[in-house]
C-alpha cells in the first residue's frame, strides 16, 4: 500500500527534475545562457555574441544527419560571414579531439565547441534530437527553433530570419 502512494510522489519527482530538458526555448524567449570550451581550448560564452545573429548547430560526429547536412552549413557559414552571422557548432556528448577531427574532415571555417555533459544541449531543451538547430537574432532572442535535420535552402531561411 505504501508502495501505491509513493509512486505519484516519484514520478512528480522525477517530471520536475526532468523540467530543465523539457523546457524547449520558444521563439520570442531569450536564447539560454551557455558557457563552452571550443574545440581549441578557448572559453565561449553566449554573451560574447550580443549585437550579432547567432546560428547554433548542436550536433554528434557519429551522427548520419548532421554529418550530411555540414557541407550545407559550412557553405552557408561563409556566404553570410561578412553580414556578420556567427555559425556555433556544438559538439554533444563528445570531447575536443573528436570536434576537431570533423573540422578537419569538413574543413569547418566556424568555431566549435564542445559539451561533454549535454548540459549546454539540456538548456536547450535537445531531448533526444539529432540535430538541433536554433537561430537567434542580434538582441539575444530565439527566432527559430528546428530539431532534426534541415536542408540548406531551410538554413538558409533561419539565418535570413535572424538578419531581420
Amino acid at each position: 500500500m505504501m508502495l501505491v502512494r509513493a509512486v505519484p510522489l516519484l514520478a512528480a519527482l522525477l517530471l520536475a527534475l526532468a523540467a530543465p530538458v523539457l523546457a524547449i526555448p520558444r521563439p520570442g524567449d531569450s536564447a539560454p545562457a551557455f558557457n563552452l570550451t571550443s574545440a581549441d581550448g578557448k572559453p565561449l560564452v553566449n554573451a560574447a555574441f550580443r549585437g550579432r545573429p547567432v546560428y547554433l548547430n548542436f550536433f554528434a560526429t557519429w551522427c548520419g544527419p548532421c554529418r550530411a547536412e555540414t557541407p550545407s552549413i559550412v557553405a552557408l557559414s561563409k556566404k553570410y560571414a561578412a553580414r556578420g552571422v556567427r555559425v556555433v557548432g556544438i559538439d554533444v556528448g563528445e570531447d575536443a579531439a573528436k570536434a576537431q577531427g570533423f573540422a578537419r574532415d569538413f574543413h569547418v571555417p566556424y568555431t566549435l565547441a564542445v559539451d561533454p555533459d549535454s548540459t549546454t544541449r539540456a538548456s536547450y531543451g535537445g531531448g533526444l534530437y539529432f540535430p538541433l538547430h536554433v537561430f537567434i537574432d542580434a538582441k539575444g532572442i530565439v527566432r527559430l527553433y528546428h530539431p532534426g535535420e534541415m536542408s540548406a535552402t531551410e538554413i538558409e531561411a533561419g539565418i535570413e530570419r535572424i538578419l531581420k
